[in-house]
């Protein structure tokens, strides 16, 4: 098991083994401010239990949550999956295929639909139709998620990768992980940026009062780089970008627009106004993926043309759909 510091911890789901070593900057902190900072891809709840539990230690002993931290503990321990099914029921749904052959599906998920299920989530999600789609995907990987790649925000639409076995499951996260995907997405954001194109480079970690959300955390964050660049604009009211992301954090794009001061319309978690008619949610779509095949070595590009809420929000805000987004429409 590989140690590491608060400024990179790992990514850590519920169920995975983790090793975190506290330096100068986070000693004083409680052990569980700590966690839920390091940890942000569980929930607080989960590991206060895990820390009563002692599935998660200090150097090998159990401590209260409120124990002070101190330079060079070492932090280990397995939490539990709490709340979560542990078996997906197959549905029959439609699906948006753009790509599949016996080793993956490359999809595009509709907006309002929850990957998988989990804490709060227990009905129809994405992982039901695939499942019914190809049965053998439904022992892929974890149970909760089989086959799951990686994910999008319930409101977030577009292209989602979905491995069909456990080789390609652990070669596309590899990818993943280590920045070989080519991810774009299209958004449409609050004003008019100050230029044609820029970059954001800013921690994203836990939000400290909304444990829902997520924030610019400069101390404690992990590393996140988003590039962006203008392909319309309305008036001084909205501007059309296409987004690539260098990292993948929890809601990267969302925290990173925000924090410069342009929130995706309809992103009410993050200031960009409560959904209505022209933005039924947030303005989010994943619509490029580019990556090597895991099998054949070959290069695929896949494009997922836009739902048909983010295709009338762009008529209705801009007009007429701008060159650059033909391709998508």
């Amino acid at each position: 098991m590989n140690s590491i510091t608060i400024q990179s911890p790992q990514p850590a789901e519920e169920g995975e083994s983790l090793s975190l070593i506290v330096d100068s900057r986070s000693a004083g902190l409680r052990l569980d401010h700590f966690l839920v900072q390091a940890l942000p891809g569980l929930s607080r709840a989960l590991l206060i239990s895990a820390v009563r539990s002692g599935d998660i230690k200090v150097n090998d002993n159990v401590r209260k949550s409120s124990y002070r931290l101190k330079t060079g503990d070492l932090i280990s321990g397995q939490p539990r999956t709490l709340d979560i099914p542990i078996r997906v029921e197959p549905e029959e749904m439609p699906l948006q295929i753009l790509f599949e052959d016996e080793y993956l599906i490359a999809l595009s998920k509709p907006p309002g639909m929850v990957v998988h299920p989990g804490s709060g989530n227990t009905g129809s999600t994405l992982v039901s139709g695939l499942v019914h789609h190809c049965q053998s995907i439904a022992i892929v990987g974890d149970a909760a998620r089989p086959g799951i790649v990686h994910r999008l925000d319930k409101d977030t639409s577009g292209l989602m990768l979905v491995a069909k076995t456990e080789g390609v499951l652990r070669k596309l996260a590899a990818d993943f992980k280590n920045r070989r995907v080519k991810k774009k997405y299209l958004a449409i954001v609050k004003g008019i940026m100050p230029e044609k194109s820029g970059r954001v480079v800013a921690p994203i970690g836990r939000h400290p009062v909304n444990r829902q959300k997520m924030a610019v955390q400069p101390a404690t964050g992990r590393h996140a780089a988003t590039n962006w660049r203008v392909i319309g604009e309305a008036g001084d009211r909205y501007s059309l970008l296409a987004i690539v992301i260098e990292t993948g954090r929890t809601h990267q794009i969302r925290v990173h627009m925000q924090h410069i001061g342009h929130p995706l319309a309809g992103d009410a978690v993050y200031g960009g106004g409560s959904k209505g008619h022209l933005f039924p949610r947030q303005m989010l779509h994943a619509a490029r993926l580019g990556f090597n095949h895991p099998v054949t070595g070959q290069d695929l590009e896949i494009v997922a043309p836009l739902w048909p809420d983010f295709f009338m929000a762009v008529k209705a805000v801009f007009g007429e759909i701008p060159s650059q987004l033909g391709e998508f429409a």
